[in-house]
C-alpha cells in the first residue's frame, strides 16, 4: 500500500481542529443529562430572579391559567364563549349518555361526566379549546375488558364498582406519568398506530351499535368482527323492523347534518345541533306512536338531582383489583394520547402552548373529582367549540352548567328517548375516526408505517382492543429496534465544483473521491449495532489508501471498542483510518479511551473536505516521492 504515513507537507496543515471537550464532574453531566430527559421545557426558568410574591404568583397561575386569563375577561369574549357552550351542550347532553350506554353504564352517569370534570378543567386546563366529557374509544374499552370478567347484566353492582375503580386508576396513572414527568411516552404511539387502532376501534363501536339498531335484546360481550357478526345473524328471527328504519333514518339524518357543516364550516352548529334534535324527534315519535310497546326500547326512568360521591364505591377487593387496574392503564393511555393530541392540534390552530405535565395531572382531579366515566377531550366536541368561536375555557362552564340544568330539571324528558337512536348519535360520532386518506398517504409514503396501521386495525377488529394495540406498539417498538441495531451506512461523494460532499445513491453527480473511501453512519454507535456496523465498514473496504468516517454523533463504549478494531484492521491492511465531523459525546469517550491517540489527533478533521484534502495532499506526497499508495 505504500507509506501513508508520510509526513504532510507544511503548506496543507489545518490548523482547525476538533477539540475535545474539557472534562466535567460527572454528577453536573448526569443533571444535565436528566434534565434534557425529563425537563426539556425547564419548567422554573420563570421562577428564577423573582421576588418570593411574584414566585407564589406565578405558581399559582402555572397550576391555575384561570388567575392568568380571568382579569382580562371581558364582556364581548363571554358572549363567544356563551354560544360555544350552548352549542358543545347540546352536543355533550346526548353524547354523554350515548357513551355511558356503551360502556355498560348508567346512562344518567354520562351526565354526571360532562357536569363536574369541565368545571375542574377550565380553572385547571391550558388549552382553550378542549370540550372535556365522555369519549367513545375508552368507553369501549371499559365495556369490552370488563365485559370479558363481570357481567354489566348480571351483576350490574359489582360492574359498576369496579368500573368506578378503573376510572380512578386511570386518573392515578395518568397522574404518576405527569409527575415522573414522562409524558415523553405517549410519543411511542406513532401516527400510524393511532390511526390504525383508531380506525379498528371505531369499527368495532360501529358493529357493536347493532344490537340497538336491530332492536335486539342479547348481545355477544365479544368485541371480535367474527363473535359479533355470529350474533346477528344467528338471531335473525328477532330482529325488528321498527329499531332499524328508525336507527337507518336518525343515522341518515345526523350524516347529511355532518357533511352540509363539512360542506359550509360556518352552519357548523347545524351538525352540533343534530344530535339533540334526534333525540328530541325520537322521544316525540316513541312518545305519540307508543313505540315502547311495539318493540322499540327506551332509555326509561333518569333520576333527577346531582351524582352522589361516587369515590365511596371503588372496589379493592380480589379478584376484581387486577383487571380494574390492567383496564384502568390501558383506558388512560388512549384517553391520554387522544386528549393530548386534541389539544396540541388546536393549540397550534391558534398558536399558544399545551403543558403536557400539567394536562396529566388534570386528568387525575378530573377522575377524583368525578370517578363515573372515563373521560378526555373528545375531537368532534372540541371542534364543535373551535368551530363555534371559544376564546377561551370559559365554555366549559357553560356547558357544565347546561348539563346541570338538564340533570336538576330535565332528566324526566329522557325517558322515551329510543335507544336506536342513541345508537345512530354513537356510528355517526365515531365513523370520523376511520381515516381513509391517512391510511392511503401512509402507504405511499412509508409501507412499514403502513403495516403499523394495518396491524393495528386488524388486531382491533379481529382479535381485541388490547391485541390490536399491543400489536402496534410491538411493530413500532420493532421497527425502532431494526433502525439502531441496522443503521445505513452510506457512501459520500463529491459535488462537482465544490466542497459539498453527499450520498452518492441520491446525488448522481456526486464523484468518488480516488483513492479515499468515505462512509457515513446514520445513527448512534451502540452496542446494539457495534458489531454490524465494523462488518459494514470492513466490507466496504476495496481498493483504497484511505477510509473516513464522517459525522459520529453519539457512541458508547461498544462503539469505541468498534472504532479500536477498525483502526487495527485499517492498520494491517496498509489503509489510514481518518474521521470527519466527530460529535463532543465522541471527543471525550475517545480520549479517555487512549483511541484518540491511537488514530492521531491530526486525522480528526472538522470537516469531510478537510478530512478529503488532507487525503489527497497525502497521495501526492506519495506519488512526488515515488512511493505507492
Amino acid at each position: 500500500m505504500g507509506n501513508v504515513d508520510a509526513a504532510v507537507p507544511a503548506e496543507t496543515e489545518f490548523t482547525i481542529r476538533v477539540p475535545v471537550p474539557p472534562a466535567r464532574p460527572f454528577l453536573d453531566t448526569f443533571k444535565a443529562n436528566l434534565k434534557e430527559t425529563f425537563f426539556p421545557d425547564d419548567p422554573l426558568r420563570q421562577f428564577r430572579h423573582q421576588t418570593g410574591p411574584r414566585k407564589l404568583l406565578l405558581g399559582l397561575k402555572y397550576f391555575l391559567p384561570i388567575i392568568d386569563w380571568a382579569p382580562t375577561y371581558s364582556a364581548s369574549i363571554f358572549k363567544s364563549d356563551l354560544i360555544a357552550g350552548i352549542t358543545i351542550a347540546s352536543l355533550a347532553i346526548p353524547q354523554g349518555i350515548s357513551y355511558a350506554k356503551l360502556a355498560n353504564l348508567p346512562p344518567i352517569l354520562g351526565l354526571y361526566s360532562s357536569f363536574v370534570p369541565p368545571l375542574v378543567y377550565a380553572m385547571m386546563g391550558s388549552s382553550r379549546d378542549l370540550a372535556v366529557g365522555t369519549v367513545a374509544v375508552p368507553s369501549l374499552l371499559i365495556a369490552s375488558m370488563l365485559g370479558k370478567e363481570i357481567s354489566p347484566a348480571e351483576e350490574p353492582a359489582l360492574y359498576l364498582h369496579v368500573a368506578f375503580t378503573a376510572t380512578f386508576f386511570a386518573g392515578l396513572f395518568q397522574a404518576t406519568v405527569g409527575l415522573l414527568r414522562l409524558g415523553f411516552l405517549v410519543d411511542f404511539l406513532s401516527h400510524a398506530t393511532i390511526v390504525g387502532f383508531m380506525a379498528g376501534a371505531a369499527t368495532v363501536v360501529c358493529l357493536q351499535q347493532l344490537k340497538g339498531m336491530l332492536g335486539l335484546q342479547h348481545f355477544t360481550t365479544a368485541t371480535d368482527l367474527v363473535s359479533v357478526m355470529n350474533s346477528v345473524f344467528s338471531q335473525v328471527h328477532q330482529w325488528r323492523w321498527e329499531s332499524a328504519v328508525l336507527g337507518c333514518c336518525f343515522l341518515f339524518f345526523l350524516l347529511v347534518t355532518r357533511f352540509f357543516s363539512k360542506r359550509w364550516p360556518r352552519f357548523f352548529w347545524v351538525s352540533a345541533a343534530a344530535p339533540l334534535t334526534s333525540v328530541t324527534l325520537g322521544s316525540l315519535l316513541v312518545y305519540l306512536t307508543d313505540a315502547e310497546n311495539h318493540g322499540v326500547q327506551v332509555i326509561g326512568h333518569l333520576k333527577k338531582g346531582l351524582n352522589p360521591p361516587s369515590a365511596t364505591s371503588l372496589t379493592f377487593a380480589q379478584p376484581y383489583i387486577m383487571v380494574a387496574l390492567k383496564t384502568g392503564i390501558i383506558t388512560g393511555i388512549i384517553a391520554l394520547a387522544e386528549g393530548i393530541a386534541v389539544g396540541r392540534s388546536f393549540a397550534m390552530f391558534k398558536n399558544y402552548h399545551i403543558d403536557v405535565t400539567n394536562e396529566l395531572m388534570i386528568y387525575f382531579d378530573l377522575e377524583d373529582a368525578d370517578v363515573n366515566c372515563c373521560r378526555s377531550g373528545p375531537f368532534s366536541r372540541s371542534a364543535v367549540n373551535y368551530n363555534a368561536g371559544c376564546k377561551t375555557a370559559m365554555s366549559n362552564v357553560v356547558m357544565s352548567v347546561a348539563v346541570l340544568i338538564t340533570l336538576l330539571f330535565l332528566t324526566p324528558l329522557f325517558h322515551y328517548t329510543p335507544l336506536v337512536v342513541l345508537s345512530a348519535i354513537i356510528v355517526a360520532a365515531i365513523v370520523g375516526l376511520i381515516d381513509y386518506g391517512a391510511a392511503v398517504r401512509l402507504w405511499r409514503v412509508d409501507k412499514i408505517d403502513f403495516c403499523i396501521c394495518l396491524g393495528a386495525y386488524l388486531g382491533v377488529v379481529l382479535g381485541s382492543v388490547e391485541t390490536g394495540l399491543a400489536i402496534a406498539v410491538s411493530i413500532s417498538l420493532l421497527r425502532v429496534l431494526l433502525f439502531v441495531a441496522r443503521p445505513r451506512t452510506t457512501v459520500l461523494g463529491n459535488i462537482p465544483d465544490s466542497t459539498a460532499y453527499r450520498r452518492v445513491d441520491q446525488y448522481p453527480e456526486a464523484q468518488n473521491v480516488p483513492g479515499v473511501l468515505i462512509l457515513r453512519i446514520d445513527s448512534p454507535v451502540y452496542f446494539s449495532n457495534a458489531s454490524y456496523l465494523r462488518e459494514s465498514t470492513d466490507r466496504s473496504k476495496l481498493s483504497v489508501s484511505f477510509s473516513t468516517i464522517a459525522a459520529v454523533g453519539s457512541i458508547d463504549t461498544s462503539g469505541i471498542s468498534m472504532l479500536e478494531e477498525v483502526k487495527k484492521m485499517t492498520d494491517r491492511t496498509g489503509i489510514k483510518f481518518v474521521l470527519a465531523n466527530p460529535g463532543s459525546e465522541v471527543m471525550k469517550k475517545m480520549d479517555s479511551s487512549k483511541v484518540l491517540e491511537a488514530i492521531g489527533e491530526e486525522w480528526i478533521f472538522l470537516t469531510v473536505a478537510d478530512a478529503v484534502a488532507s487525503c489527497d495532499c497525502m497521495l501526492n506526497a506519495c506519488k512526488l516521492n515515488g512511493a505507492s499508495c
